[in-house]
């Protein structure tokens, strides 16, 4: 088992996937197990998982900057934007990054019929093309190759009028960065928050109130006490979005994300993107500031499967990503791989 910030983790040799699924530590995975036991045994008190998710509304807000009472949680990034999306006026101007993953965009291009338009423009000048746009929807890292948008053109991009919604799925956790400017911030828990997947939190600024489209009992004032009649009930604060996932997730959530929220984020930054750019650096890249790398190659994700390294496979090479309890064995293993070394 390896150690990490203090806790422990079964992550094998080689595991450089944590842009596809994080490993958790040792602590959430007992949460997980005793949960199960209990539940295996019926005497699972399920009004009991309301702390994990008082702690991971809490954990959030304190990754984001924002207040916990503006922090609402959902099963998936899709859904949680779609309720912005469907909130944003007829005839609404957006715009994203070329290539963004679809969780974000979609959301907003499906609004079509109500006249709503989706453009797309590089990375790299989103904060140009803002003027003119309603709302610009943008990951903080992107998922295929890890680049980061320039934060600082979007935070002027805000305060000349357009809304900022950023998905920090990719970065959440692992990026020093100040978020809490943004309209809104998504994110996923399933990476590199460390969670089991069916997790995600949105936290939202002081000038968007969506519709609660996806309303039920979680969303309640009092959600053990609304499960049956009307009038609705509905919470007073974001939490009127609240779409509780599977409790079995929220045992692992409510011990990952707040362990993850209480670290030091500038040392957990340093030590991702430090492995990120030493593998950028053996394979002749300048460093990209970013804990995700894409490597192209036709062959890449092969030769990095035959040598032990786990890495998501995509259509032109390999992603590779380095975190918290990655270490400099990891970048060896991989650049031995991609140089042909045994």
């Amino acid at each position: 088992m390896r150690q990490a910030f203090g806790e422990g983790f079964d992550v094998p040799d080689g595991y450089l996937d944590s842009a596809g699924s994080g490993v958790p530590p040792a602590s959430a995975v007992a949460a997980v197990t005793a949960a199960v036991h209990d539940w295996r045994g019926g005497a699972v008190d399920w009004a009991g998982f309301e702390d994990a998710v008082a702690a991971t509304r809490a954990a959030v807000a304190a990754l984001t900057g924002f207040p916990a009472d503006r922090v609402a949680l959902g099963p998936a990034v899709s859904a949680l934007v779609g309720l912005i999306a469907a909130d944003v006026p007829d005839r609404a101007a957006v715009l994203v990054a070329e290539g963004e993953f679809t969780s974000v965009s979609w959301p907003f291009a499906v609004q079509r019929g109500r006249g709503v338009t989706v453009d797309e423009a590089p990375l790299e000048r989103l904060g140009e093309r803002a003027a003119g746009y309603d709302v610009v929807a943008v990951s903080v890292a992107q998922s295929a190759d890890g680049r980061v948008v320039d934060l600082d053109a979007l935070r002027a991009a805000r305060a000349a009028g357009c809304r900022v919604v950023l998905d920090a799925t990719q970065s959440l956790g692992r990026l020093d960065a100040d978020l809490s400017w943004a309209d809104a911030v998504v994110a996923a828990g399933y990476k590199w928050l460390l969670a089991p997947r069916g997790a995600a939190w949105l936290a939202l600024g002081p000038d968007l109130d969506p519709v609660p489209h996806l309303a039920g009992w979680s969303a309640a004032e009092q959600p053990w006490d609304s499960a049956y009649g009307l009038p609705v009930r509905l919470a007073r604060d974001a939490r009127r979005l609240d779409l509780w996932s599977s409790m079995l997730v929220l045992a692992g959530a409510g011990v990952s994300v707040p362990w993850v929220a209480g670290l030091d984020r500038a040392a957990v930054h340093a030590h991702c993107v430090g492995l990120a750019d030493a593998f950028r650096e053996g394979l002749g890249m300048g460093p990209g500031g970013s804990a995700i790398v894409s490597v192209p190659g036709d062959d890449a994700d092969d030769r990095l499967a035959a040598a032990g390294v786990v890495a998501t496979s995509l259509a032109c090479g390999a992603r590779l990503a380095f975190a918290l309890y990655n270490t400099q064995s990891d970048v060896d293993r991989a650049l031995r791989a991609l140089h042909g070394a045994s």
